[in-house]
């Protein structure tokens, strides 16, 4: 397959890399495969079910008034999974603010998630600690992010040493929604231009809010790159071993310095925008129920029943789950609110005098509301 991929007939050049059929089924495809053995699809499997808890509990947390919003992830868990653990440690990835899978594949405590949809903080982790950036909620601005980190691999010498353990490579999600943008596109041309070993992966989940895919492009997204000079491939966005294996391969081309690539994961966002959105306004339940056939937890569970699974391995795997929920409740709880005059200390690494004194008229300010008496 040539690096400059340009499509004449869109529908028969983007198939869908499929590797688990919705019936549980492996098959197999010319080009990409999944090499592990069925434990490490248990591991894959393990990472579908909590993952989806995360998600069940943080809407539930925030039903209940203990979090401000949530952006729900329930039916995009395998492209999450598949591809965030295709990634190596040295690697870095560059979330929306719905990547909840992919942060528990980069071992970020799940509970961190939390504190900024509660509107306690502003992201919980250390990026550098955990090779994954803070949520970025400006549609599409991570792609840039992703892009300059890339480029800077690059010129630290990071790319295409043969070194295993060296090598690293930038990945960057973003929703079908995010492809409209500007800044998205001068991503893709960058990335482009200067070879960036950067993976641009798109969760296509069918709707950017309330409007659907059709009322954005004309083509399959995967055919976007063909027109800035890269390749782009779509996936069966429910296949965890598709999107593990096509990740694996993107990244592994970056990191020995073949430059960027689109991954269309095409999915289906099964719940809400975020839950400040009623998705029953522009979309019928029958299109819901169709793609609950097409589950990506179900799928993977259904292969490995017939691999004979034992029933003991599922039962454990609930309780886990019931054990991240309980963390999850009690972690968001007691979530201490934050102390506001620490947000000039977070500016710069070095304050400036400037910051100084906006410090001083704020606790100046917050001391004058104090009731007279009452401790400060």
């Amino acid at each position: 397959m040539p690096d400059t991929y340009v499509a004449d007939d869109p529908a028969g050049a983007f198939p869908l890399v499929q590797l688990l059929t919705p019936e549980g089924q492996r098959v197999s495809h010319d080009e990409f495969s999944y090499d592990g053995d069925d434990d490490s699809i248990r591991e894959l499997f393990r990472d579908l079910v909590l993952s989806r808890r995360i998600d069940f509990e943080a809407h539930a947390l925030q039903r209940h008034g203990e979090l401000g919003l949530w952006a729900p992830a329930q039916g995009q868990e395998a492209a999450q999974i598949g591809s965030g653990r295709a990634l190596r440690t040295q690697d870095f990835a560059f979330p929306t603010y719905r990547e909840h899978g992919v942060a528990l594949c980069r071992g970020v405590d799940p509970a961190l998630l939390l504190g900024l949809f509660r509107g306690v903080e502003l992201g919980g982790w250390d990026p550098a600690e955990h090779g994954f950036a803070l949520y970025s909620i400006v549609i599409g601005a991570q792609t840039l992010h992703a892009t300059g980190y890339a480029m800077g691999l690059t010129l630290d010498g990071a790319v295409g040493t043969n070194d295993p353990d060296r090598d690293a490579a930038v990945i960057a999600y973003f929703g079908d929604g995010a492809t409209s943008q500007g800044s998205v596109n001068e991503a893709f041309d960058w990335a482009a231009v200067f070879n960036a070993p950067v993976v641009f992966f798109c969760q296509n989940n069918q709707y950017a809010i309330s409007a659907s895919t059709d009322r954005q492009t004309r083509g399959p997204i995967a055919q976007r790159a063909g027109g800035f000079g890269f390749r782009g491939i779509r996936v069966d966005g429910n296949d965890v071993l598709a999107c593990h294996a096509v990740t694996t391969a993107a990244m592994q081309r970056a990191r020995d310095g073949q430059g960027p690539m689109l991954i269309e994961a095409y999915t289906y966002r099964m719940g809400a925008h975020t839950t400040s959105d009623d998705p029953t306004r522009y979309r019928d339940s029958a299109e819901v129920e169709t793609w609950k056939l097409k589950d990506p937890i179900e799928r993977v569970k259904r292969y490995l029943l017939v691999q004979g699974t034992p029933q003991e391995f599922f039962d454990d795997l609930d309780a886990e789950a019931e054990e991240l929920g309980r963390h999850l409740r009690e972690t968001c709880k007691a979530l201490p609110e934050p102390d506001l005059a620490a947000l000039f200390d977070k500016v710069f690494v070095e304050g400036t005098p400037e910051l100084a004194e906006q410090k001083a008229e704020y606790l100046a300010f917050r001391d004058s509301l104090e009731p007279e008496g009452s401790a400060s």
